[in-house]
């Protein structure tokens, strides 16, 4: 009999084989689908048919996006039992039971209990595969649905929950890897009690905890709350209780997916433009999200070190184990309760509220009624309000410790936790009176800063006093001494530390003058510029250029320590760089242009700065605008990459400079032959395709083409966003092939989205 079933099968399959050459999204009782065919959904949206994770040889029957370039799985039929070969069948049995057969032998089924006479099987858009009688017509009703036995992945309209009156659980489960589908340790289920809450689990241990429910989102997960792009709804009835979730816009495509890998629950959006998953949001979100981490009566403070504080009213259960960074004792009431003697509550705000498995709801008392129910019951330890919304409604109690609590600044509940009645004067004590160890460390702060402002006027004072009678200063440089400041520093003692400003402390020359080593008389480092007479810089120019470096103090830039006017003399003292200028490593700019605040384009007389750097209506004639830094960062950009000057660029196989030789091999579809070995060993390929694209638009020909340096910032920290191709740059000079190029001349056009897609696969 063995053998004549497995007879049939075969049979069976090879009559209706050709049933399955064009698209269909169901299955009767007279078909069977084998390995290699597939049920697609009536639009297109999901397909089912059988698969090999990773690298595994397993044969698995699942259903996975259908127009999606990268296979996704979204459900598992026989997750725990694959088989091993490609001559499974999957069909419906007498009974009207969904099964998967390999050679005869039973390897999954639905075991639905009721019999019907026309089952019919059909794969939905939403990625649901249902079980259905069809002398039924539409109505619904689902003898089975794989929405019933989720694996690893949620989507929109499928329920995580209980049902309340049969046991029935729906849980999620992540894969045990990327190669194997059969259930891991990772569990996402909703715990039910009398104010249920979703719950993450790792093997039998509980390891996230979304915090109960309060009419708009969890208490301890406001990433959950409704928003432009999703809606999400938690249902608690007498019948059931479960949560589930849709995109506003039908035409998102979104999963949630248990990550086994770095245990975290993700919710994906599908990126057209980039071909790929975009992470919306991720839960645990960080530390102070892992269950209980803090204790009984702790509140994990993530901006806090360490991040484990005592609710007020508390203190550490054991202190050495606390201040050792073991906070898992929690914390123990500094007064105990004394239910007849008057206790009270003080109010705790922005809190993810505890854990909820021994706590009480009513949903329609008032917060005052909620008070009297835990005040006059002696283990009510706290209360809250249940619903948030329109101002709040419903009470919230609990009767045990108070676990797993953090603060969550903005979004978090209102907690009323119950303390004694001594507490609580004391308590309130503290709160009329200033804080002793804000007093003895502000009051010592005041004196310590009045005596240091003193001290520094008084030394000020004995300068300016000192530089008047030793320095001869015109008026005009008395004017620019009262409003530069910084200090200043006399001729003698500058002249002192550099050694009478001699060759062997010279460190080079710029536009205007020498720069020079000098060492002061208490062993600080400092670098001299010392403008020459004729480097046509007046006493403007110089006060302009202190003012501006003083007011650009920052800790990548070189600090000015003070100046120096005396005489002709016009000097400028910096913090000394031991390991040599920037323009050392990545050619720096000789000059930068300063703009007024309201100014955004102008003309200059005398064009001054770097050539290879400078735009080209700035080079030619003079103009300049907030578009002309944006082309020097361009050029900035393509020398980071190609490890090479813009000006003097040489290569032995053409007579381009470096925007011409970028722009070729962009044109050319090789963009990535511009980097440079060392950035490709350790390099995203993606990232540096990006930073040529956007290098290309920073220095187009024309100034109203190229990007603002806001969008410059926008485009290098985003990922996804489409970028404009670029137009023909500025100082784009070609000669013509010589004679090593002119073999090839294939050119092809393409983008950058391509070009990512295409080597991120191959690597």
């Amino acid at each position: 009999m063995d053998s004549l079933s497995f007879m049939f099968i075969v049979v069976n399959s090879l009559l209706f084989t050709s049933r399955f050459s064009s698209a269909t999204d169901t299955l009767t009782s007279t078909q069977s689908l084998a390995d290699g065919g597939t049920l697609i959904s009536k639009h297109g949206s999901f397909e089912l048919g059988f698969f090999s994770p990773g690298s595994s040889r397993n044969r698995y029957l699942g259903i996975w996006y259908k127009n999606i370039p990268v296979r996704t799985v979204v459900w598992v039929a026989n997750r725990r039992a694959p088989t091993k070969n490609s001559t499974a069948l999957l069909m419906i049995d007498i009974k009207g039971n969904l099964v998967l057969k390999d050679g005869g032998s039973l390897v999954w089924s639905t075991n639905s209990k009721r019999e019907v006479q026309t089952p019919l099987l059909q794969l939905l858009d939403s990625g649901n595969l249902v079980l259905t009688d069809a002398s039924d017509g539409h109505s619904g009703i689902y003898l089975w649905q794989s929405f019933d036995y989720p694996t690893d992945t949620l989507l929109p309209g499928m329920k995580l929950g209980v049902n309340l009156k049969t046991g029935f659980d729906r849980r999620l489960t992540s894969w045990k890897n990327w190669d194997d589908p059969s259930p891991g340790d990772f569990v996402w289920k909703i715990l039910v009690h009398n104010n249920p809450e979703p719950t993450m689990w790792k093997g039998s241990k509980l390891y996230f905890r979304s915090g109960p429910w309060n009419g708009i989102t969890y208490s301890g997960t406001p990433q959950l709350k409704p928003n432009q792009v999703f809606s999400f709804n938690f249902v608690h009835s007498d019948d059931e209780v479960y949560y589930t979730y849709y995109p506003k816009n039908k035409s998102v495509i979104s999963r949630f997916v248990m990550n086994q890998t770095n245990y975290l629950r993700e919710l994906y959006i599908w990126d057209e433009a980039s071909q790929s998953w975009s992470l919306f949001l991720y839960l645990p979100t960080d530390y102070c999200d892992r269950y209980g981490l803090c204790g009984a009566y702790g509140n994990c403070i993530i901006t806090d070190s360490p991040v484990c504080q005592c609710l007020k009213g508390f203190n550490p259960k054991s202190p050495d184990q606390w201040n050792s960074g073991d906070w898992s004792q929690g914390c123990v009431r500094n007064k105990s309760l004394n239910c007849q003697d008057g206790d009270g509550f003080i109010k705790f705000t922005e809190l993810k509220l505890p854990d909820t498995k021994y706590s009480w709801v009513n949903k329609s008392m008032s917060l005052e009624e909620c008070r009297g129910k835990c005040l006059n019951n002696c283990n009510c330890t706290a209360y809250s309000v249940f619903d948030i919304r329109n101002g709040g409604s419903g009470c919230a109690l609990w009767f045990n410790d108070l676990i797993d609590i953090r603060q969550i600044p903005s979004s978090g509940q209102d907690l009323y936790i119950r303390m004694s009645a001594s507490e609580l004067a004391r308590l309130e004590t503290e709160k009329d009176e200033p804080d002793e160890k804000i007093v003895a460390i502000v009051i010592p702060a005041i004196v310590l800063v009045f005596a240091f402002f003193v001290v520094c006027y008084y030394f000020c004072q004995r300068r300016l006093i000192k530089l008047k009678d030793e320095n001869e200063i015109d008026g005009s440089d008395q004017s620019s001494e009262e409003d530069l400041d910084l200090p200043l520093f006399d001729l003698v003692t500058i002249s002192h530390a550099t050694n009478k400003f001699s060759l062997s402390n010279r460190l080079g020359r710029g536009g205007f003058g020498p720069v020079y080593k000098g060492i002061l008389a208490d062993g600080h480092e400092i670098a001299v510029k010392r403008l020459s007479s004729n480097s046509g810089q007046g006493l403007k120019e110089f006060k302009n250029e202190v003012k501006l470096i003083a007011r650009l103090q920052h800790r990548n830039l070189v600090k000015l320590l003070g100046s120096c006017i005396q005489g002709n003399e016009r000097m400028l003292i910096y913090e000394y760089m031991p390991n040599k200028s920037l323009d050392f490593f990545i050619f720096d700019f000789g000059m930068a242009k300063t703009f007024r605040e309201d100014q955004t384009e102008g003309n200059t007389k005398r064009v001054a700065g770097t050539y290879g750097y400078m735009a080209p209506e700035y080079a030619t004639d003079g103009l300049f605008s907030v578009k002309s830094d944006v082309f020097s960062f361009g050029i900035l950009i393509l020398e980071i990459i190609s490890g090479q000057k813009s000006r003097g660029f040489y290569h032995p196989n053409h007579s381009l400079n470096l925007i011409g030789y970028a722009w070729r091999l962009w044109k050319e579809g090789s963009p990535l032959e511009l980097a440079a070995l060392i950035i490709l060993d350790s390099c995203h390929v993606s990232e540096v395709i990006r930073c040529i694209h956007i290098s290309l638009l920073c220095v187009q020909q024309h100034a109203e083409d190229r990007p603002s340096m806001a969008s410059v910032v926008l485009m290098l920290g985003s990922e996804t966003a489409l970028l404009p191709q670029p137009k023909e740059p500025g100082f784009f000079k070609d000669k013509g092939p010589t004679e090593a190029e002119s073999s090839s001349s294939n050119h092809v056009s393409w983008s950058t989205n391509e070009i990512s897609v295409s080597v991120l696969e191959a690597r």
